[in-house]
């Protein structure tokens, strides 16, 4: 594949955009074509890759869980991934339903998620009764939803995590403790994906850059500062905080071994036939 200009393709969730300034901005070292940012809700992106007929992106933040759809046409790349230990998706209740105490309480119910190929809803099928009724919307809609009583109950991600209290809600659990119970492997949430067809060489080289975005980003936070906050949809300075150091460690510099066992492992158990590299 040789394009005039590439696309990249990333959320606006806080750690996207404190991972992906300085690449976007010109402040790290690439010599390949032009990058453009398409900014879209991650399963907007996920939707993108998986349909046939779309113009997918060269390079894109994809869930883990939307791989096994994508894997003929993308490779996973070694830095950029959002994955670790105690990061895992939330399954939230309304406060005035205390009868859904554990997950096993859902049988029947109708849980409002971030959408169909998300992790978060791969993790949920795993721990879950199957009989759950999955409700997707946009991953910001999900808590209001649960509050107004729309839905039994809500998967929350990215900055939910921090500000669910604030909507009268409850946690029935934790995904990531479960899945890391039954793993021992951190909770591989989201990668950037290349797609095959793009030269080995240009993958390598967005990875390199990518690496140095990340890196750069830590070494001087506020530069990207004004840019996070003007994307984010939760503005609380200290949540901008917590959902970046949550979601951006030493992973998304680079992979490390338990981080490409987390993702392989949980393709295996979902059946991908290819390797995601």
């Amino acid at each position: 594949m040789s394009d005039a200009v590439l696309t990249l393709g990333f959320s606006s969730c806080p750690n996207d955009t404190f991972m992906f300034h300085a690449l976007v901005h010109g402040l790290v070292p690439w010599s390949g074509p032009p990058l453009r940012p398409v900014i879209e809700d991650i399963e907007a992106l996920n939707a993108r890759a998986c349909d046939p007929d779309g113009a997918r992106l060269s390079f894109t933040k994809l869930s883990v869980g939307a791989l096994p759809e994508v894997l003929e046409h993308y490779a996973v790349l070694g830095a950029g991934a959002a994955l670790g230990r105690g990061v895992g998706p939330l399954v939230v209740r309304h406060a005035g339903r205390p009868e859904l105490a554990r997950l096993a309480d859902l049988d029947g119910c109708t849980v409002a998620i971030p959408g169909l190929r998300t992790t978060a809803w791969r993790l949920l099928q795993a721990f879950a009764p199957a009989s759950v009724r999955p409700l997707p919307m946009r991953f910001e809609q999900v808590m209001p939803a649960v509050a107004q009583g729309r839905v039994d109950a809500g998967l929350v991600i990215h900055e939910g995590r921090f500000t669910f209290a604030g909507y009268g809600l409850e946690r029935i659990a934790d995904l990531g403790e479960h899945w890391e119970a039954a793993t021992a492997l951190p909770v591989p949430l989201g990668v950037i994906a290349a797609q095959r067809a793009i030269e080995p060489s240009l993958r390598a080289a967005l990875q390199r850059a990518l690496a140095q975005s990340v890196a750069a980003a830590f070494a001087d936070p506020r530069a990207s500062r004004a840019w996070v906050e003007s994307l984010a949809q939760e503005l609380a300075p200290d949540v901008i905080d917590r959902h970046i150091a949550l979601y951006v460690g030493d992973d998304s510099r680079a992979l490390s071994t338990d981080g490409r066992a987390a993702i392989e492992t949980l393709l295996q158990r979902l059946g991908a036939a290819r390797s995601p590299w």
